[in-house]
């Protein structure tokens, strides 16, 4: 820390240390976040050179894991996680994947969601049984079918809540009590709520798991994802995987997000609001079958959702009668909405799910998780409320 840094006072508000963790200000006195675009580092002698290489005094080495600006943002997203330690990762799927292979081996077991993103359902399903690891969905969160589910070489237990398209939401505390007594860890995938609406750490999960490409970016603009957890789970681990195998997040995409979660507190709030008064007209509309939005009394976890999230996010899904053939007519005539999988954006995003996020996943696995041809999910940004309902009604009408 060079003298135009001061230490931050404790008991910090996330919003506050959204804006302030994180900042080592060089010996230009910058205030906001430098950048520091290289992939190496000079050391005064080659003594230095090689007690840095082997860990044994702090410094950087190598920006495949260690960089500044990277270290910036890893600071930043732990204190707001309440986290000890974060590693990040260049996609929410290269943290998923650090996670697994960085912590288990061969004959371990996960216990998984069933209802989370197709992307994760495959590298359980099909990539990481190649390596011996295998997996068991839960097609519900009643913690009996989860503790029925689990096994002597059950290592993990991971979950998405809200989960990805229905905004499922699942018991966080419960659930850790069911890893904690089989001897298992509790990752959270917290992208859709993020620190700002929700801290699972506090509520007994062991790992956080972010894209931090949605909302922790908060514009769309790159990709980038990170591991939260202790020290002791994360440092000989996930952290020497990353050094070694370099699913690395890079300077650039670091300073971007860094600078994404600044706002991210003002952006979800105001599109969570914004969700609510979409999810309610949507119910409301006699050619909606039903609508998923954990902020309604009508979805089935929303006094859960009370308790354990702060507002009910900005994810709205919906199902249509009539199928695909309604679904796409609704998304192929709006002219607002972008049309794209991505989520988390200033700009309101929609999809269709079973043919797009999901769609590399079986019809079987599809149907398990609920979702539908008629399914449709929202994403929605900080547009005028009344302006996306205009914009779905035009092929809802």
């Amino acid at each position: 820390m060079t003298e135009s840094s001061k230490p931050l006072p404790a008991g910090l508000r996330p919003e506050t240390l959204a804006v302030r963790a994180g900042t080592d200000r060089s010996h230009h006195g910058e205030h906001a976040e430098a950048l520091f675009l290289t992939s190496s580092f000079v050391f005064p002698d080659a003594f230095e050179a090689a007690e840095r290489f082997q860990g044994r005094t702090p410094g950087n080495v190598y920006s495949r894991f260690t960089n500044p600006t990277v270290s910036a943002f890893e600071t930043r997203l732990a204190a707001m996680e309440g986290a000890e330690m974060c590693v990040a990762t260049a996609s929410g799927m290269a943290a998923i994947l650090s996670m697994c292979l960085g912590m288990l081996k061969s004959g371990d077991h996960i216990v998984s969601s069933q209802s989370i993103f197709g992307s994760t359902v495959n590298l359980f399903a099909k990539w990481l049984t190649r390596y011996g690891i295998e997996t068991t969905f839960v097609a519900d969160g009643d913690p009996a079918a989860w503790r029925a589910a689990m096994r002597p070489s059950t290592k993990l237990v991971y979950l998405e809540t809200p989960s990805n398209p229905l905004t499922e939401v699942f018991d966080i505390a419960a659930l850790a009590r069911v890893a904690h007594a089989g001897g298992a860890w509790l990752a959270v995938d917290n992208c859709f709520c993020t620190p700002a609406l929700q801290r699972p750490l506090e509520l007994g999960a062991d790992l956080i798991i972010h894209s931090a490409t949605k909302y922790l970016d908060g514009q769309g603009r790159v990709l980038g994802g990170a591991v939260l957890g202790s020290k002791a789970l994360l440092q000989d681990t996930v952290y020497q995987f990353l050094r070694t195998a370099g699913p690395t997040l890079s300077a650039f995409n670091a300073w971007v997000i860094l600078k994404g979660l600044e706002t991210l507190k003002v952006r979800i709030d105001a599109q969570s609001v914004g969700a609510l008064q979409v999810a309610r007209w949507l119910e409301a509309h006699p050619a909606v079958e039903r609508v998923w939005y954990p902020g309604l009394p009508s979805h089935p976890q929303h006094d859960l959702a009370t308790r354990q999230q702060r507002l009910g996010g900005a994810i709205v899904s919906f199902e249509l009668k009539g199928g695909r053939e309604a679904a796409w007519r609704v998304i192929d005539h709006t002219q607002v909405c972008s049309i794209t999988a991505n989520l988390g954006d200033t700009k309101t995003t929609i999809t269709h799910p079973a043919t797009t996020t999901h769609g590399r996943i079986s019809a079987e696995e599809r149907a398990a998780a609920g979702i539908s041809d008629g399914l449709i999910r929202l994403a929605v940004g900080l547009e005028a409320p009344e302006d996306l309902i205009d914009d779905l009604a035009r092929g809802l009408n």
